[in-house]
């Protein structure tokens, strides 16, 4: 993948990396894992999503947990048309929204997204930019 980081200021930075996906617990649920940059650089993120479907609501139950940076968050994923949209809080007390779009069978655009109440605007923070390169 290729990574866009969105600063503050308006700046950005690039970097590269790697996820990994697959069907966990018997088929019950999706586990990934996400690394930047891509190895064998030092990682500065490295993590995991663990994302579990409930028919009771529709939509997926989402734990990421990133133990280098002590980052983690709990959310709730859905279909919104061709996109699938995940919000809920990360570890810092901000509204975190993620973003799934431009889905293909080999690609995917992630948007990540941050804010401080729900009366703000969001932010973007990060983008990955993902393809496949082992079908």
């Amino acid at each position: 993948m290729d990574t866009i980081r969105h600063l503050g200021d308006g700046r950005t930075q690039g970097s590269t990396g790697e996820i990994h996906f697959g069907w966990v617990l018997e088929g019950r649920a999706i586990q990934d894992i996400w690394i930047r940059p891509k190895r064998p650089a030092p990682s500065t993120m490295y993590g995991t999503t663990l994302r579990i479907f409930d028919p009771g609501i529709s939509g997926w139950h989402i734990i990421w947990s990133d133990p280098i940076n002590q980052d983690y968050a709990r959310q709730v994923g859905r279909a919104e048309g061709k996109d699938i949209v995940q919000i809920g809080d990360d570890s810092r007390g901000l509204k975190a929204r993620w973003r799934f779009t431009e889905i293909t069978a080999d690609s995917f655009h992630w948007i990540g997204e941050e804010r401080s109440s729900n009366s703000d605007p969001w932010q973007i923070t990060y983008e990955h930019f993902a393809r496949r390169t082992n079908p």
